[in-house]
C-alpha cells in the first residue's frame, strides 16, 4: 500500500481529524473494481504528495461507523481534509489529472 496507511474507526479522530496536514481519505472496499483502478493513481499520488499530504483508506465494510459519520453511500468516495474539515470531495473513478487538480487545490488552501 505504499504511503496509504490503512485506518479504522478506532483510529480516524486521531489520525485524520488531529493530522496537521492536509488529508485524502478514500473510502473503499476490496470487491469494488472501480475502487482498485483508482488504486494505483493514489498511490501515485501518495509517492508523489506524501510529503506535503496524508494519505488514508477506510474499508466500508470494516469500519461503518466512519463510512456512516460521513455520509459515503458510493464507492469509491475520496474526502479532502484541512483541519479536521472537509473541504472537496470525489465520488467515482477519477482520472490521474482531476485527483492532481483537487491536491493542488488542497495544498493552496493549506
Amino acid at each position: 500500500m505504499g504511503k496509504i496507511k490503512k485506518v479504522k474507526d478506532e483510529e480516524f479522530e486521531k489520525l485524520v481529524m488531529s493530522s496537521e496536514k492536509p488529508a485524502v481519505v478514500d473510502f473503499w472496499a476490496t470487491w469494488c473494481e472501480p475502487c482498485k483502478r483508482l488504486d494505483e493513481v493514489l498511490e501515485e499520488m501518495a509517492a508523489e504528495y506524501g510529503e506535503h499530504v496524508d494519505f488514508f483508506r477506510v474499508d466500508v465494510n470494516e469500519s461503518q461507523q466512519t463510512t456512516s459519520r460521513f455520509a459515503v453511500r458510493s464507492i469509491p468516495t475520496l474526502l479532502f481534509f484541512q483541519g479536521g474539515e472537509i473541504v472537496d470531495q470525489a465520488i467515482g473513478s477519477i482520472s490521474r489529472e482531476v485527483l492532481d487538480e483537487k491536491l493542488r487545490g488542497l495544498l493552496r488552501s493549506a
